[in-house]
């Protein structure tokens, strides 16, 4: 016999959860637009969306801070690089972050074969009414 446990989130709870940003399915997709657009144009002009408290995890590395994150996301290896967003799937989280996980395909350097890629973002809200990424974490898929 199986036994299912699933925690159950009050429709109260879930309500309160996503008042604390109803637009976030709207702002997860726009700020995947924005990332990745900044990242294939100027990968340096990133810095504003992390903090010293950010972390990235790249494959199987961890970079904490905004600084350790940049200097990883400015040195890869590659000339050119183009991200095509398959999905964006968003969810509120407490604290009125939004949690964001990408599927896509990276061309690098114009190459035929593009990669499979998957990323979460965590973002959470700045008292200046902006988002910044608390966590990031990427991963290629390979098949």
């Amino acid at each position: 016999t199986r036994v299912s446990v699933r925690p159950r989130i009050s429709s109260s709870r879930l309500s309160v959860m996503a008042a604390a940003n109803a637009n976030f399915l709207e702002i997860s997709k726009a700020f995947c637009q924005h990332y990745y657009n900044v990242f294939d144009t100027d990968r340096a002009k990133l810095q504003t969306l992390y903090q010293d408290g950010s972390m990235l995890t790249f494959e199987d590395a961890q970079f904490m801070g905004m600084q350790a994150i940049m200097t990883k996301l400015t040195t890869l290896q590659f000339a050119t690089v183009q991200h095509q967003v398959t999905t964006c799937d968003a969810q509120p989280t407490p604290g009125g972050g939004i949690l964001c996980f990408i599927t896509g395909k990276l061309v690098v350097d114009g190459g035929a074969n593009p990669l499979m890629f998957g990323q979460t973002f965590h973002l959470m809200p700045t008292p200046q009414g902006s988002w910044y990424i608390h966590n990031d974490l990427f991963r290629l898929n390979y098949t």
